[in-house]
């Protein structure tokens, strides 16, 4: 397929809290960052490349995270990025601190939020976040004094849409109570489907889920596999089928394949143009059961 047809309109779009559109094929800015999401990349300049091909590929809806680097994903995309093309959105989240190369740990106090929030505004060079999410719900921290924070945050302009990650369909009810909920980020991935319970109420209250390490691993992409042999005959990779199958499998589906190689993101674009057949899709779910 020629790098010039290669487009992420072909994926389809989702309106993200119902006013918010956006190609449903998406890019995840976690990897451009150093080994262990630590520090800065080896080569940054290379990182505003990848960012800036993303938005020629059209792809308008980039995720991120303070959490990543600390601070370090945030600030590449504003300094390649800002001010940014008509229509492009970008999402971050807070709530997981850093001490060291892939270490977390949820921290949820309403003032480190805040300040969090005000941080990421200025990194990302913008004067409101069209979507904030709730990194992790922090076990000490009760999620309505959590939200409590970011709600004010909204009601001053700052925000525009609030998600959640990482959670399960009560913790979305007992956080709708607080402030509308329009996104939903978990781990999911055909090889992974232990949030299908998330994936069917968020298609049914329109909420837009947003998996993350969306390419699925293990036994289905072995040499021979279900997937692999799919891959073969429609000319694909294993990853581009593991993106269409998130496509295909719901409307609200909204994948953020990360990657620091134009070459990669080019083949992860390509994927939204991969079609199969109801009937092979379910031969493939199947064997991953």
């Amino acid at each position: 397929m020629a790098t010039l047809t290669v487009s992420a309109k072909t994926s389809g779009t989702f309106a993200i809290g119902g006013d918010l559109p956006v190609n449903r094929m998406g890019y995840g800015a976690m990897r451009i960052t150093g080994e262990g999401i630590w520090g800065a990349p080896k080569d940054s300049e290379a990182a505003k490349k990848v960012l800036r091909r993303v938005v020629e590929l059209g792809i308008n809806f980039i995720d991120t995270a303070d959490a990543y680097g600390p601070d370090v994903s945030e600030q590449l995309i504003g300094e390649a990025l800002a001010p940014y093309a008509k229509g492009v959105v970008i999402a971050t989240k807070g709530g997981l601190t850093r001490q060291g190369p892939n270490e977390w740990l949820p921290v949820g106090r309403p003032e480190y939020l805040t300040q969090q929030v005000e941080m990421s505004l200025r990194r990302l060079k913008v004067e409101r976040i069209d979507l904030w999410q709730l990194h992790r719900i922090d076990p000490k921290v009760p999620v309505e004094e959590s939200l409590g924070a970011i709600k004010k945050l909204q009601e001053q302009g700052k925000i525009r849409h609030v998600g959640l990650s990482e959670v399960k369909p009560h913790e979305i009810d007992q956080a709708r109570k607080v402030i509308d909920i329009v996104s939903v980020q978990n781990q999911y991935n055909i090889g992974d489907r232990k949030h299908d319970d998330v994936v069917e109420y968020c298609t049914k209250h329109k909420i837009a889920f947003i998996p993350w390490f969306p390419v699925a691993a293990g036994k289905l992409a072995q040499p021979g596999g279900k997937l692999d042999s799919a891959a073969k005959t429609h000319g694909a990779t294993v990853s581009q089928l593991s993106l269409a199958w998130l496509l295909h499998h719901s409307p609200v589906m909204l994948p953020i394949p990360g990657t620091t190689s134009i070459e990669h993101l080019e083949e992860n674009v390509a994927a939204s143009d991969v079609k199969l057949s109801d009937a092979e899709w379910k031969e493939i779910e199947d064997s991953a059961k």
